[in-house]
């Protein structure tokens, strides 16, 4: 049976219009024969696209205030049937029609949650017949393309304007994926809400199980296992087996990168969770080749991570180091077949940039939990606190070096020049000796410090780091301020001509 598969009839039920309209036209230009009820209804006849309601096929109206809809055997059937003689000779008996693909963009519940306390209100954006055909269509991947949110509009419209209405099974399982993994958030956001109403909370005990069992933990002779679906997060196109350390790792870099989802290209290096090289430029190659310089000794064994999709020219520049994990939003054709050319090498594309709103740790006899560190503080964010202020130059330098800082193990200090990471001091057990372990990465591989910008994760107690920082040619200073003694850093400051803006807020790691 052929993996391709044509789309001649698609039902659309979708709560936000925006962005549907150019999938719209494209589906009726390409002869895709369309279902669609309610207000989605109303909206495709508006734009003269013909539509089919789906009442003319159920012959039941839309009852209950429109609680009831599409859930009917005419439409899942259409939508479940396998293709095949035996599923096929049921639809005709029962004059089910086929539906190719569904479009759904469920009732928006977490943003009427936020919006009104109205129970009444928050119940009915329960969506109902939203959900089950997007579960119908996902779970059926093989003959159905499912769409289950206006996030995959765009991806829809750009494999139909390459190859028509037809559909690979790479492409139907992709975006059942993407599916399945709508369906659980949502549904978790409905457990949520009905938690924080009853004031059940079982905390960091939940039904899951083991989705693998690891080589091994931190070292060989200890066992380990994941518990979560990786599968939701990214696909693995290559390499061997994840290990606890892999995932560890992999867990920062997709943590700081995310920090830098709207920059222009990105690279960073990580090893043993803390980035060793981070560059943002105007092409991925030369943000790679400036992430590496940051310190080349570091980035061996390390983890690399790219905001931006992987071309031929970078994976063959890359390719010369020995790295165990490289992780992308995608990869070209020809880079991926340049970085496979190590077997053990993985490779990781990445679904979307995310972080978990909480973060658990175990200790003692117990586990302790905390709201994940999702604060990043912009230009809006600084107060000047001396006399000079910071240039613009300076400024995109003290955001890209705060960033940096804040993925970083405490004690922590970050130093950079052109939005470039050129030293970092970490895991120390002092400020001062943050600060000297920078500079001295930062001269080893041969950078100048002056003009550059100065990062602390948290405030300075005395005014030692800043006349350290001026001594070195550093020019500007970001910290969160808030203690006892700011004033004598200040006037160090002053005193140096270094420009300094607080933020109010700290960044520890531990």
């Amino acid at each position: 049976m052929s993996s391709v598969k044509k789309i001649n009839s698609a039902l659309i039920s979708v709560f936000s219009k925006d962005g549907i309209d150019p999938l719209i036209q494209k589906l009726h230009d390409l002869g895709v024969k369309i279902y669609s009820t309610g207000g989605t209804q109303k909206h495709i006849e508006a734009l003269n696209v013909p539509v089919t309601p789906v009442e003319d096929v159920t012959s039941y109206p839309s009852i209950l205030d429109g609680r009831v809809k599409t859930l009917h055997p005419k439409v899942f059937g259409g939508i479940l049937a396998r293709r095949e003689e035996a599923h096929q000779a049921q639809l005709t008996e029962y004059t089910i029609p086929e539906i190719d693909l569904v479009i759904v963009d469920l009732y928006p519940f977490e943003d009427t949650v936020a919006t009104t306390n109205d129970e009444a209100k928050i119940i009915e954006k329960i969506d109902i017949g939203g959900i089950s055909l997007i579960r119908a269509a996902a779970k059926n991947y093989n003959d159905v393309v499912c769409v289950p949110s206006r996030n995959q509009y765009n991806y829809l419209l750009d494999v139909l304007n390459e190859r028509g209405a037809e559909t690979s099974i790479e492409e139907r399982k992709q975006l059942a994926l993407k599916a399945f993994k709508v369906s659980s958030h949502y549904d978790t956001a409905i457990y949520s809400y009905f938690k924080d109403q009853t004031g059940d909370d079982t905390g960091f005990k939940k039904s899951v199980h083991p989705t693998q069992s690891l080589r091994y933990g931190e070292n060989p002779h200890q066992s380990a296992k994941f518990y979560g679906n990786l599968n939701e997060l990214f696909l693995q196109l290559h390499g061997k087996e994840l290990s606890y350390n892999n995932l560890v790792d992999i867990d920062a870099a997709i943590s700081l990168m995310t920090e830098f989802v709207d920059f222009d290209p990105t690279f960073a290096v990580l090893k043993h969770t803390n980035a060793c090289g981070v560059a943002t430029r105007s092409t991925l190659l030369e943000a790679w080749t400036d992430a590496l310089a940051c310190d080349n000794v570091s980035a061996f064994g390390g983890v690399l991570i790219s905001n931006t999709k992987i071309d031929a020219q970078t994976a063959e520049s890359i390719n010369k180091i020995f790295f165990e994990v490289i992780i992308a939003p995608d990869f070209d054709e020809k880079a991926l077949e340049i970085l496979k050319s190590k077997k053990k090498r993985v490779i990781l594309q990445l679904n979307e940039f995310s972080v978990q709103p909480k973060t658990f740790k175990s200790l003692l006899n117990g586990i302790i939990e905390q709201d994940a560190d999702l604060k990043i503080e912009g230009k809006d964010d600084f107060t000047l606190v001396t006399e000079k202020a910071p240039s613009d130059k300076e400024l995109s330098d003290l955001i890209f070096a705060n960033i940096c800082g804040k993925h970083l193990k405490s004690n922590t200090i970050a130093l950079v020049k052109n939005k470039q990471l050129i030293g970092m001091g970490c895991g120390q057990t002092s400020r001062v000796d943050a600060l000297k372990q920078a500079i001295i990465k930062a001269k080893a591989f041969g950078f100048d410090l002056k003009g550059a910008v100065m990062a602390s994760d948290a405030f300075f107690p005395f005014s030692d780091c800043i006349e350290i920082a001026g001594a070195e040619g550093i020019s500007a200073v970001t910290q969160p301020g808030g203690s006892i003694r700011d004033k004598d850093s200040i006037e160090a400051a002053n005193k140096l001509g270094l420009s300094m803006v607080t933020t109010g807020v700290r960044h520890f790691k531990h």
